[in-house]
């Protein structure tokens, strides 16, 4: 590192945001300060809850800069959106921590500075002196607690401000003092000064804002922190033109293709798409992976799988909802950060729904919960679909028979389901509804006399999903728009996915059916997928014609090659199906593994295959690059 100009103006600069910093570190202390009874100071118990609370916040600071440090040291950079995942992901990051650094001495030295720092303070007087100038008259504190509060006050009406002009722009629904705070607070990484000298972009930041700004704005930058390509655009292009399908000529650039339909005309069926919370395959009885397999959690499911196009072998993107909602509507692999849900300009990004809605249908988003969470609403809305989520439910008329902190139970959000579809088939419209269950979620509640009583937790949750998705294909089977309905059934996600291995590759296995009697047959389909093959697998089963820039590949297109793409909290890679997985991770990593599909033993390879290397890379970098370049954008609008 070199100091110039720019590194004193970095300096500079980290000066205010830690002094806005350290305002708002302090200011949960300094109200509790204020507001405390003069009292209640003279009595040393009453006094102790302060006196712990600054030993606490003490602790609290001293710890996160030496964490700072480490990540730092590990990185080379301020906390960023790795440092979010950190507290999602505890388990695996624990375990990473407790074999990476001296812990026993680092909680000791932490220990240490802390009491330092506490014991100079009672000795300096200041301890004794903020305690006499408590008992004084209350009204300067109550001043200093107004003065505290103005900044923070003041912030977050700059915030509402900001994001109620994004909303505004794009949304086409009524949005809540909470929404519109919440968008605002996305542009909280903007402000943060970047300069070709990565150092003095970091040094001009402070922690604790990095942190809060990464966990809004929810970005990493690829060829910062993963093994990069210069063309990898056009090496994803190349990847792309593999799978057998032909770039626009109009689009030298970029990944728009025309699709067009090899057989038969189009098919303008209705589209149900049931994304289970949290299923993992090995629930169900059908897939023969003890223990579950004699349990019968799912004798529905089970079922349905003899009854469906069911693909054995497909594999869940990410680890969270939201990754699933991403791979399932946009056909793209999970590019590091946060899901695009969450991220600005998730607007007019080619979906399934952007197709579908440019062929007459009308889509609809319809989840049991509050669509605000994980940015959903907004998401979903601005790319082809309605909202139908348990706010607009309840004020439409619908009802919720039951409900738990996550929202309607699974049988309620089916039954507004039935409803939407009625009423777009008396308007003589095609229909397609992304379907988001609630149940198989902690708390794991469901209504009384649905399922065994002796079921509770993950195991009652998975076997009330399944009944609740046996009352609604009941129901629709009564309906005069089942004839045309194509049901798809696939989780969002794995219940799990740690485990001692890099990448536990089985536990990304879920389940994916497509359920039409009479319109596709049934069979299972043993060849591997991803999630991102979804959308375009459906809609080559519906012999749709469209324009799209999906990742993601028709499963029978008969140049689809098979490969699966999973990620975690830092790791991204790709799964062949000769079992060679290329996991890509921070800083700049690669390893290779020999997988065996069937068990998830990995083997790790001593030499690299740089064909290999180079897909994972240009499919993820590329991926990322069109994202951040306006690449994804629906090319209809």
């Amino acid at each position: 590192m070199s100091w110039g100009l720019s590194t004193v103006g970095a300096l500079v600069i980290g000066f205010f945001f830690d002094v806005l910093m350290a305002w708002l570190l302090t200011l949960p202390f300094g109200l509790l300060s204020a507001c405390w009874p003069s009292w209640a100071w003279a009595r040393s118990w009453l006094r102790a809850p302060l006196y712990l609370a600054w030993v606490f916040g003490c602790s609290l600071f001293v710890f996160w800069k030496v964490s700072e440090v480490l990540f730092w040291e590990e990185f080379g950079v301020r906390f960023n959106f790795i440092a979010v995942d950190y507290l999602v992901y505890t388990q695996e990051v624990v375990k990473n921590i407790k074999e990476s650094y001296p812990m026993a001495a680092i909680v000791t030295g932490i220990l240490f500075a802390v009491g330092v720092i506490v014991f100079a303070w009672i000795k300096s007087g200041w301890w004794k002196r903020w305690q006499e100038d408590a008992q004084t008259d209350m009204s300067p504190r109550w001043r200093s607690g107004v003065g505290l509060l103005l900044p923070l006050f003041l912030c977050l009406v700059l915030a509402y401000a900001v994001g109620r002009r994004d909303l505004k722009a794009s949304s086409r629904v009524a949005t809540s003092m909470g929404e519109r705070i919440t968008a605002g607070l996305r542009h909280m990484g903007e402000p943060q000064p970047s300069w070709s000298n990565s150092y003095d972009a970091e040094l001009a930041k402070n922690g604790e804002y990095a942190f809060l700004a990464a966990f809004w704005a929810n970005q990493l930058e690829w060829q910062r922190f993963y093994p990069s390509r210069p063309e990898a655009v056009a090496g994803l292009r190349a990847q792309l033109a593999r799978q057998g399908v032909p770039l626009a000529k109009d689009e030298s650039k970029g990944i728009k293709r025309h699709i067009v339909a090899a057989t038969g005309p189009g098919r303008r069926l209705n589209v149900i798409q049931i994304t289970v919370e949290s299923l993992s395959a090995e629930y169900l009885s059908c897939y023969g992976q003890a223990p579950y397999a004699e349990q019968r959690l799912t004798p529905v499911l089970d079922r349905i799988a003899k009854e469906s196009l069911w693909f054995r072998h497909c594999y869940a993107s990410g680890t969270r909802t939201v990754r699933g909602m991403e791979a399932l509507t946009l056909a793209i692999p999970p590019i590091p950060g946060q899901s695009v849900l969450r991220r600005a300009k998730c607007e007019d990004l080619t979906t399934l729904g952007s197709v579908l809605a440019a062929q007459g249908y009308d889509n609809a988003f319809i989840y049991g919960g509050d669509g605000f969470f994980d940015n959903m609403n907004y998401f979903f809305e601005n790319n082809g679909y309605r909202i139908v989520d348990q706010p607009v439910a309840l004020k439409s008329g619908e009802k919720m028979t039951f409900g738990n902190a996550w929202g309607a139970c699974d049988e309620d959000a089916f039954n507004w389901s039935l409803h939407e579809a009625d009423k777009a088939f008396a308007a003589q419209k095609p229909f397609h509804h992304f379907v988001m269950t609630t149940s198989n979620h902690r708390p794991y509640t469901w209504p009384a006399g649905k399922i065994d009583a002796k079921l509770v937790g993950r195991e009652g949750g998975v076997a009330y999903t399944d009944y609740a998705i046996g009352a609604f294909l009941k129901a629709a089977e009564a309906k005069p728009w089942f004839k045309d309905t194509v049901f798809i059934i696939v989780a969002d996600h794995c219940a799990s996915v740690a485990g001692k291995r890099d990448l536990e590759i089985r536990k990304y296995e879920i389940p994916l059916f497509i359920w039409a009697p009479g319109l596709i047959a049934a069979r299972p389909e043993d060849k591997m997928m991803s999630q991102v093959d979804l959308a375009p697998t459906v809609l080559g089963l519906l012999h749709s014609s469209y324009v799209a820039r999906f990742v993601g590949s028709d499963v029978f297109s008969p140049t689809y090659k098979p490969r699966a793409f999973i990620s975690n909290y830092q790791k991204v890679a790709v799964l062949r199906e000769d079992g060679l997985l290329t996991v890509l991770k921070p800083v700049k990593q690669v390893v290779q593994y020999q997988a065996d599909l069937a068990t998830g033993a990995l083997v790790p390879l001593q030499e690299l295959r740089p064909d290999a290397v180079d897909e994972a890379i240009f499919y993820y970098q590329g991926t990322d690059e069109l994202f951040n370049q306006g690449g994804l954008a629906n090319p209809s609008r």
